[in-house]
């Protein structure tokens, strides 16, 4: 391959790369603002914006689908190497990663219009738009990861999930009380509970992409971080059990 030739495949490559990136960061931004509207939803009893966040979850699973097929290409017409491949197959599961998130606000929206009615009523959804704000700003924090490569603030996303983890465990907790002593809106409180639940697991998300950064960066994993109460994570309440399709 002579000079120009090579030039060519590098920039090709690198414009590749960019291309993935730009995608990605796209789905982040597109995921965080789920987030926050589907929170605004319920605060607000807001049946538009819930189906609204719903319609536009759409968006981020087509998202997805362009990254694997350009990941997939790229990764077998240019046989990236070391630090390269590293950052590639980083986008690759980062996207799934973004997409399940997106998910899981999808799910919180769904949820809006089966407590709508009740849900002012009782006392401990007060926390869930506070729990949602962890949220939110892990995600956003865990793609500016991503995006600047910035190991810092991946093991500060992965050190604040504690935050969220204690904040879910509070409100299982309050809720359990809240049920057992007014049985009538049992239904409802069920369905704030796999909200909340909805909210932790986000966390664990974006945790998971603030470690994808780390070892783009760094070539090493992080350490496991132990979990907060497992009280609050009953195996009922799986997350394979909350997305309401």
């Amino acid at each position: 391959m002579n000079l120009t030739n090579l030039q060519h495949t590098v920039s090709a490559f690198d414009a590749e790369i960019h291309n993935l990136r730009d995608m990605v960061l796209e789905m982040g931004d597109k995921s965080t603002n789920a987030i926050t509207r589907s929170i605004t939803a319920l605060e607000k009893n807001d049946l538009a914006l819930a189906q609204s966040v719903v319609a536009d979850d759409q968006e981020i699973d087509a998202l997805e689908r362009r990254i694997d097929s350009l990941s997939i290409q790229t990764i077998a017409l240019r046989a990236p190497m070391a630090d390269d491949l590293r950052h590639l197959i980083a986008t690759f599961k980062i996207s799934s990663i973004a997409e399940r998130i997106g998910d899981y606000a999808k799910n919180i929206a769904k949820r809006v219009p089966l407590v709508a009615d009740s849900s002012r009523q009782i006392e401990p959804v007060a926390l869930l738009p506070s729990m949602a704000k962890i949220a939110a700003d892990l995600v956003a924090d865990s793609f500016r990861c991503y995006a600047d490569g910035d190991v810092d603030l991946a093991v500060s996303v992965w050190a604040r999930d504690q935050t969220l983890d204690n904040f879910y465990t509070s409100f299982f907790r309050s809720i359990i009380t809240y049920m057992m002593e007014n049985p009538a809106h049992i239904s409802e409180s069920a369905h704030l509970l796999f909200i909340a639940k909805n909210l932790e697991r986000i966390g664990d998300h974006a945790t998971n992409i603030a470690e994808l950064s780390y070892f783009a960066e760094t070539g090493r994993q992080m350490p496991d971080r132990t979990k907060g109460d497992s009280v609050a994570g009953p195996s009922w309440a799986d997350k394979e059990n909350l997305l309401i399709e």
